[in-house]
Order: structure tokens, then C-alpha cells, then sequence
């Protein structure tokens, strides 16, 4: 089944209040975007928040990015599973088996509330994360591009539905039939701040994302809804 790209905008606000307010110009205008619901928020406002989030139509992408023995990471993706979001993530770092068990984990908590399984990502290496870091401070030899297209590999092997990943390797990930989310994501002009694999909407559609995250661009710009939009026509049509 083809999975139709679409812009998720990064919901990285310290409370729900702070993003109730931001979402109001949106809703005025009958707009529903699809919403990265990450650690800050999550780890303040807890499971409720993604519940009230549903119950208003909302698209949701949890990105928690796990990363511990399989055991624990599978039985927190049961539970992940039963909050009916779309998209989850974890890091593929933490090996095949890892993967495998949250696979199962979240294709059970999902079935246990009757919901359909959300899509699973695993992370390869982070936008922040570059060549130089890559070797002297995780100690990885490879090219940065083999890394990720290995970590994809194992994902896919792990039964993954895709990865997390710049969009200057998401052409690799198309190769290998992986659904590709390109976090990193800013409109021309915009400040980097601390993303190194950067990428512009366009860009990214040329290249081959699924999804794209943004983030300051649209949170951080003058009229939100007017930057999503201009993302939304860059990336979508």
C-alpha cells in the first residue's frame, strides 16, 4: 500500500498549554496536522496527552526513540501500541533483536484495543550527528552512509517499516523498499541552530522522503500556518 507524504510538524513545547495555543490558528482554519509528539512533552504531560490528541482527530508521531535490552523495550511498545498513534520510533543502535521485540510488542498492544499497528521506525544516526562525531566520538569507522544504510538493513531485517534518516540517504532507504521520515527539516533562510544534516522540503521530496519533521521553521516562524502550508506545498505537491 502506498503511504501518501505528509508533513509532521515537531511539537517540542515545555507543556500541553503551550501547545493548545500554538494548534488554535490551525484548528480556526479546520487544519489537522500531523503531530510529533516527542520526550519533553510526553515525559511532562504523560499518555494523557496523546488520548486528548486523538480524540481531536490528530496524527500522531511518538518519538521516544528507545534503546534498551529487548525485554524492556518490547514491553514498552505493547503499551505504546495501546495509545492508537500512527507512527513510533526506536534506535536501531540497539541491535536486531532489540527491534524484533518491540515489533511484537507493538503489534500486540495495538491488537489488544482492536487498533491498527503503528508504523515502526528505527533511527540510524541522528541528524546532530555528523562524519567527524561518527569517529571520534562514537568510535565508528565506517562512512557515515554505510552506517546508516547497514543500521537500515538490520531494521528491515528486524521487520521494521522504515527509518529515520537525513535526506541525503533516504534514496538508499527507497532502494531497500523502507519507508523514510527525514527529521532535520528547514525553509530556506531559516537558522540551523543544532542540526547538521540539513535539508529543505524540496529537497527532501526530490530525494524521496515519506515524511518530513519540521520544526522551528513552523513553530518559531511569524505565522504558523502560513509556514506549514509553504511546507506543505514544497513537500506535498
Amino acid at each position: 500500500m502506498k503511504i501518501k507524504k505528509e508533513v509532521i510538524i515537531a511539537c517540542d513545547f515545555p507543556s500541553k498549554k503551550e501547545l493548545y495555543a500554538f494548534l488554535e490558528p490551525f484548528e480556526k482554519e479546520g487544519l489537522k496536522p500531523f503531530l510529533k509528539i516527542g520526550m519533553e512533552l510526553f515525559y511532562r504531560e504523560g499518555p494523557s496527552i496523546i488520548e486528548e490528541l486523538k480524540v481531536k482527530g490528530a496524527k500522531i508521531f511518538l518519538d521516544l526513540k528507545l534503546h534498551d535490552i529487548p525485554n524492556t523495550v518490547g514491553n514498552a511498545m505493547k503499551n505504546i501500541g495501546r495509545l492508537g498513534v500512527d507512527i513510533t520510533n526506536l534506535h536501531a543502535a540497539g541491535g536486531i533483536s532489540m527491534m524484533k521485540a518491540a515489533r511484537i510488542g507493538l503489534d500486540e498492544g495495538a491488537m489488544a484495543v482492536g487498533a491498527k499497528s503503528p508504523i515502526l521506525l528505527a533511527i540510524t544516526q541522528l541528524t546532530s550527528i555528523d562524519e567527524e562525531a561518527l569517529k571520534t566520538e562514537l568510535l565508528i569507522s565506517s562512512p557515515l552512509k554505510n552506517t546508516v544504510i547497514h543500521y537500515a538493513k538490520n531494521a528491515k531485517e528486524a521487520g521494521c517499516d522504515g527509518v529515520v534518516c537525513s535526506a541525503l540517504e533516504v534514496s538508499e532507504m527507497n532502494k531497500l523498499g523502507l519507508v523514510g521520515l527525514t527529521p532535520g527539516i528547514r525553509l530556506e533562510g531559516d537558522d540551523t541552530n543544532d542540526q547538521k544534516r540539513l535539508a529543505t522540503p524540496t529537497f527532501a521530496k526530490e530525494a524521496g522522503s515519506t515524511y518530513i519533521v519540521v520544526g522551528r521553521s513552523i513553530t518559531h516562524a511569524k505565522d504558523s500556518v502560513v509556514a506549514y502550508k509553504k511546507c506543505v506545498f514544497d513537500f506535498e505537491t
